[in-house]
């Protein structure tokens, strides 16, 4: 049977529309996560203890964002998410306070919930829980958020209280396996985070597996003793950026077994990443003197020195851990490259910055800052190689040839530059830089 134009065109043409609203969709949702997460996955920080919980930061070329892609809200919330996975948690926080004043609405108050509660600041915490409630959050996050402040305070009473008389939810049942948790109930701890695992919220569903794997892996050692428990647990804590809820039990683990290793690390990290970093400092030397060799020791140790001032011994330990093997590579050169400049060693981080320029993953922001470090070194000719390299490696990036441009100039090669420029504006008419820098030749 024959369908009538009227009938069909109209069907066909909902049915593209409602193809491309999901491919503009997907494209947004693509461009937001490729902004945040690292290609290789395969990077651990500290062996087995905290197996592929720490993800280093991506390398992001903030002169690649596109002009009117986002606005000015959303920028400072992607700011906020790489400092705050670069552990700059100050600087992320002031990206997602300048977020609200920008009209960031509810993501950048659960953003900047999340960063003062790693912070320990509980009193702008309830600020923000207040913020939240009036901006019209959900019932059920404002209850998890509510109870995580309690537990965080040690008001458990309080918590049990307030999450025993909330409606049945996911989050209601986060919260109890936490205070289960935390008061040696475990066999309560894993009904509710089973519960968990089947309820509708699938970050807090992920949350729940991550801590469900801690109780399945000490069930495969059924005589171990229950210190070995609690590590598990408080790794698994760390893990779901719960490290305030973990730093209680593992002191209990270090207090009756002073030798254990493991247990030394995960307090270490969860000292370091809650800015207590005289205590990380003496953490991870306690770890370190148990396992002189493990890199990722080294890594902590060097990053808790760095913390508090003393960028020398940083240095050492940093180069100690890339020796012996630290992975992601990158990301332990990037902070020798931080503390050679702040001892001034600028040989050892324009080495550095080779090595990184090595890798696959090397952007054009790697190329910038070796260049500019080159050229305060008084270093002209390596920057204006580096410069050069970058449109070999980049030939079809107007930013490639702009920085070759600007280096140019600043080394007195107005030809260069001119070629240079002319080259990024053909492949970026709308570069208003090269523009104006060409003017000036």
């Amino acid at each position: 049977m024959k369908i009538h134009p009227r009938i069909f065109i109209p069907i066909v043409s909902a049915i593209l529309c409602a193809m491309l609203l999901i491919a503009v969709l997907w494209w947004q949702l693509a461009t937001s996560t490729a902004l945040l997460l690292k290609q290789n996955k395969s990077s651990t920080l500290v062996g087995n203890i905290l197996q592929n919980t720490f993800p280093s930061p991506p390398d992001i070329d903030p002169a690649h964002f596109p002009e009117n892609a986002y606005d000015e809200s959303l920028l400072q919330l992607r700011r906020g998410d790489l400092l705050a996975l670069n552990g700059e948690l100050a600087q992320a926080q002031q990206e997602y306070e300048q977020s609200i004043r920008n009209g960031g609405g509810l993501p950048a108050l659960r953003k900047l919930a999340q960063i003062q509660l790693q912070r320990r600041d509980m009193r702008g915490a309830k600020e923000t829980l207040r913020q939240l409630k009036n901006a019209g959050a959900r019932s059920e996050d404002l209850l998890l958020l509510e109870s995580i402040i309690l537990l965080r305070s040690g008001e458990l009473v309080q918590a049990r209280s307030l999450l025993q008389h909330a409606p049945d939810s996911p989050q209601k049942y986060y919260g109890l396996s936490l205070l289960a948790i935390l008061e040696g109930d475990h066999q309560k701890a894993k009904e509710h985070l089973e519960y968990v695992r089947s309820g509708w919220e699938p970050i807090l569903r992920s949350f729940a597996i991550t801590i469900l794997a801690a109780y399945g892996e000490y069930d495969l050692f059924p005589t171990s003793p229950n210190i070995h428990l609690i590590t598990l647990l408080a790794r698994s804590l760390a893990q779901v950026q719960e490290c305030e809820l973990a730093l209680p039990l593992l002191v209990q683990v270090t207090q009756e077994q002073d030798d254990y290793r493991d247990a030394w690390i995960v307090q270490g990290y969860c000292e370091f990443t809650t800015e207590r970093f005289n205590q990380s400092l003496h953490s991870f030397e306690r770890a370190y003197t148990l396992d002189p060799e493990k890199p990722e020791i080294q890594y902590f140790l060097g990053r808790s020195y760095a913390a508090l001032g003393n960028h020398s011994t940083a240095l050492t330990f940093l180069q100690y851990a890339l020796k012996n093997g630290f992975e992601p590579q990158g990301e332990v050169r990037k902070f020798i490259i931080q503390e050679a400049i702040a001892t001034d060693n600028a040989t050892i981080a324009i080495d550095q910055y080779d090595a990184l320029l090595s890798l696959p993953s090397a952007t054009i922001a790697v190329f910038r800052e070796m260049i500019h470090l080159a050229i305060a070194s008084d270093n002209q000719e390596l920057a204006l190689l580096k410069a050069i390299d970058a449109t070999h490696r980049f030939p079809e990036d107007p930013q490639a040839f702009l920085l070759l441009g600007e280096i140019a100039l600043q080394t007195n090669n107005p030809d260069q530059a001119r070629t240079a420029l002319s080259q990024a504006l053909s492949l970026d008419p709308n570069l208003s830089v090269a523009k104006d820098l060409l003017k000036k030749l």
